[in-house]
């Protein structure tokens, strides 16, 4: 009997198009489940409302937290130094935005105090953040 004393290796071929389309698809699930915040510091959700419409030419963000904290450009403010900081940036320009991004549980009070100090700094345009209402 004899046997076959030479062996010879094939290479197999790596097929990656299912590799492919498995990365794919992890890409979409991550992009449809992430959550995208504008400012991640600070946690606020803003009211929903049905007559939302958008600002083109946004210059200032405040945001009030649900416990009455005030931040101005990812900081944490006083009302104090809000007043101070409104009055310097309406010395930079005439035409601002003043954006509040209140939260839904943050106090009417706390959210009015910010307005009057933007009115007192020489803010004329202030508009309420609120997200569109869903179907």
């Amino acid at each position: 009997m004899r046997f076959k004393t030479h062996y010879s290796l094939t290479k197999g071929e790596l097929n990656i198009a299912p590799l492919v389309d498995i990365v794919l698809q992890q890409l979409i699930y991550f992009m449809l489940t992430s959550s995208f915040i504008m400012q991640p510091g600070i946690k606020v959700k803003l009211p929903q409302a049905v007559s939302t419409e958008r600002i083109e030419k946004i210059e200032i963000f405040v945001n009030v937290t649900a416990d009455g904290r005030i931040f101005f450009k990812d900081s944490e403010v006083t009302l104090e130094q809000l007043g101070i900081l409104f009055s310097e940036e309406a010395k930079k320009s005439k035409e601002i935005t003043l954006v509040i991004k209140g939260d839904e549980k943050a106090l009417h009070g706390r959210i009015v105090k910010v307005m009057d100090k933007a009115r007192n700094a020489g803010i004329e345009k202030i508009a309420i953040a609120t997200m569109p209402e869903l179907e």
